[in-house]
C-alpha cells in the first residue's frame, strides 16, 4: 500500500522559500504570478494492507516526525 502526504505552511506562517521563488520567477518575466507557497510531498511504501489502519499509522508518522504541526498541515492521500 502506498500513502502520500502533502505538508504545507498554515496560512499566516511566513515562506522565505516561496517568496525566493516569486522573486525568480519575476526575474525570469513570469509577472502573473501574485503568490507562492513551497510545501513537501512524502511519498511511503507500507506493508499496511488496511487502508484505515494505514491512515491511522500515517497519521501517527505525521504527528510525530513528518510534519510541525505547529506552522503546518499535512493531508494523508492513501492508495
Amino acid at each position: 500500500m502506498r500513502a502520500r502526504v502533502h505538508v504545507t505552511l498554515k496560512p499566516g506562517v511566513l515562506d522565505p522559500q516561496g517568496a525566493a521563488v516569486l522573486h525568480a520567477l519575476g526575474s525570469l518575466g513570469f509577472d502573473d504570478v501574485d503568490g507562492v507557497r513551497v510545501g513537501k510531498v512524502i511519498e511511503l511504501e507500507l506493508s499496511d494492507t488496511d487502508p484505515e489502519a494505514a491512515r491511522a499509522r500515517v497519521d501517527a508518522m505525521c504527528r510525530a516526525l513528518l510534519a510541525n504541526t505547529v506552522i503546518e498541515n499535512y493531508d494523508v492521500e492513501i492508495a
